[in-house]
């Protein structure tokens, strides 16, 4: 047994018991109230018990009993370290219908950042800056299905993909005419750290746009979300 699945559900169906739950309404970036529920997986309870502290009182998030954990629409995984229990949680996490993944993490290298993209997560915090306002913003992010990166992890990550050495794309034949110069614009801007309404400024498409074609991108190279599309269109020469 791994030490992330002794003190929570990492690698089984339920998550994390949280003895109180917090229901309330979210505005979302549209202007949406929702609720968002939450799933919070730890390799050491004291990481846990922070997190869960953080949220449990906030009225913007439902922290989520093991029953229900499936269903979270946000799974925050916080770690010291990526290591293979984390990554095999992450690409557990990846395959859900349901949930967006973020992650809350104390060292994080260059190397490891492009493996957790690569297995779904949607947005990265450090443990040093994870305040409650931080981990809000988190959600909010992930829960609008927007990505979230530390600038200094974002070029880094750009600096090492642009180092590869790939004398050919994947067997699936992806070449730089599998994204239109539209979508190519889009997903350079997404890298840039740019939310879809800034986006929508820049490109003087509106929201709606912008959203669809990031969608139409994200399902049509079978991504998990747009972290995900940022890394592979990078790795694999897009863009």
């Amino acid at each position: 047994m791994s030490s992330i699945e002794e003190n929570g559900p990492a690698l089984s169906d339920a998550a994390l018991r949280v003895p109180t739950r917090t229901r309330a309404t979210w505005a979302s970036r549209s202007g949406r109230a929702s609720r968002v529920t939450v799933a919070v997986y730890a390799a050491d309870p004291v990481l846990r018990v922070g997190v869960v502290h953080q949220l449990r009182q906030r009225p913007e998030v439902d922290l989520v009993d093991d029953a229900d954990a499936n269903q979270a629409e946000v799974s925050l995984v916080v770690v010291d370290i990526v290591d293979d229990d984390v990554v095999a949680l992450l690409n557990r996490l990846r395959h859900s219908h349901v949930t967006r993944t973020g992650l809350v993490i104390s060292t994080l290298g260059t190397g490891a950042l492009q493996r957790v993209i690569e297995c779904g997560v949607a947005a990265v915090l450090r443990r040093t800056e994870a305040d409650q306002g931080q981990l809000l913003h988190l959600i909010s992010a992930i829960a609008n299905g927007e990505g979230v990166l530390p600038g200094d992890l974002l070029g880094k990550l750009l600096t090492h993909v642009g180092s590869l050495q790939r004398p050919e794309l994947d067997p699936g034949g992806l070449s730089l005419a599998t994204l239109t110069t539209r979508e190519a614009d889009m997903l350079r801007l997404v890298s840039e750290g740019l939310d879809t309404a800034e986006i929508a400024r820049k490109t003087a498409y509106s929201e709606r746009t912008v959203k669809n074609v990031l969608h139409e991108i994200i399902t049509r190279l079978q991504l998990r979300n747009r972290a995900h599309a940022v890394g592979y269109a990078l790795r694999n020469g897009l863009i």
